[in-house]
């Protein structure tokens, strides 16, 4: 559920995979401040084009980790899907909200192509460290889209109204503006950074 204040929750690092994954999203944040800055509608298409990526990979491996060992995946297939098509409706909405050029829907592609084999061969290899490195990429975009927030607030970028997709996915009342999106958005945003960083725990616990 959407709220106005979704405070920001970090996981501490405690252990070196932990810390690899926190480093390689803070690297990734500096260059994404670099090249967006506060180019918040043209930085979410890109972001949520790579944020779609890990539930769709982490769900087809762990539907084929099932298939080969015959056994339960705990529920966690249909979960990672639901988070793929989430963030993808986010994408489906800034889209119309920030019409993005061609050589910014070309970044998209490229962005995408790299980020999805890189993350494929990661979740092979640890996928207790993919999962970490989605809950950190998670709490950057809680921490983004409250800055947004903020600048709609503030008069800083203005409150358009809310793109059809946005009011029938989120089931929003007729007339919503971008300040009802912003707020629902973050708190998916939320939601997946806690089951990836519970995702990672338990993986971690070998509870998975």
């Amino acid at each position: 559920m959407a709220t106005e204040t979704d405070p920001p929750q970090h996981h501490q690092p405690r252990c070196f995979g932990d810390r690899f994954a926190l480093g390689l999203v803070k690297f990734m944040r500096f260059f994404a401040d670099a090249f967006f800055a506060k180019r918040y509608g043209i930085r979410a298409v890109v972001l949520e084009t790579v944020a779609a990526v890990p539930g769709m990979v982490g769900g087809t491996l762990q539907h084929l980790r099932a298939l080969r060992r015959m056994e339960s995946d705990r529920g966690w297939i249909r979960v990672l899907l639901e988070e793929a098509e989430n963030e993808r409706m986010h994408l489906m909405t800034f889209i119309q909200i920030a019409q993005p050029s061609r050589l910014e829907r070309l970044l998209v592609l490229l962005v995408q192509g790299a980020f999805y084999n890189l993350f494929f061969l990661l979740y092979m290899f640890t996928p207790r460290t993919a999962h970490r490195i989605v809950g950190y990429l998670e709490e950057e975009a809680v921490f983004s889209y409250t800055e947004y927030l903020a600048g709609v607030d503030n008069g800083t970028y203005p409150n358009v109204p809310a793109p059809q997709v946005a009011i029938d996915y989120w089931k929003l009342a007729p007339g919503a503006m971008l300040r009802e999106v912003i707020v629902v958005i973050r708190a998916d945003e939320a939601h997946h950074r806690d089951v990836n960083h519970q995702f990672a725990d338990e993986l971690t616990h070998g509870r998975a």
